[in-house]
């Protein structure tokens, strides 16, 4: 079983009517990953999801909903927190690799808890940084089974 860190997007898009086929994938994946038990979130993606999901004029849930899949994704998934040295880390990335820092520390994040794979439609598509490869879940020909 191949670990792979999804990204707040995946999540985010999973509750987005107004994004009908992105979120028929994020389900998708969502259910895939939890079956194979191959997902892996981190702390980040937990705030930055209910901050999401929560703040607009037309929010797509309501904080007690979103309280309750936070709860929910951390029951079915192992959740990374957010440490120093995920953030000397990040700081590196932004510094070598030139992401922006929120994405830096989702590559921290991967990178120093050894997951190879991270979900995420906000990086270069396949493209591999010091052993973390980015994939786009969202991309026309992405099948969730050929990564888990």
């Amino acid at each position: 079983m191949t670990a792979i860190l999804i990204d707040t997007n995946v999540l985010v898009y999973a509750h987005d009517r107004g994004e009908f086929e992105k979120q028929k994938q994020a389900i998708n994946i969502l259910a895939h990953l939890q079956q194979t038990s191959s997902g892996r979130l981190s702390a980040q993606c937990l705030a930055e999801f209910f901050n999401a999901t929560t703040r607009s004029k037309q929010p797509k849930l309501t904080p007690a909903q979103a309280s309750q899949q936070i709860e929910l994704f951390t029951r079915t998934w192992i959740v990374f927190d957010l440490t120093p040295q995920v953030v000397l880390e990040a700081a590196r990335g932004v510094r070598d690799h030139l992401f922006s820092y929120y994405d830096s520390q989702i590559w921290a994040t991967a990178r120093l808890n050894q997951i190879p794979i991270v979900f995420s439609e906000d990086f270069n598509v396949n493209s591999v940084v010091e052993g973390v490869r980015f994939v786009n879940p969202f991309a026309p020909n992405f099948k969730v089974e050929t990564w888990t």
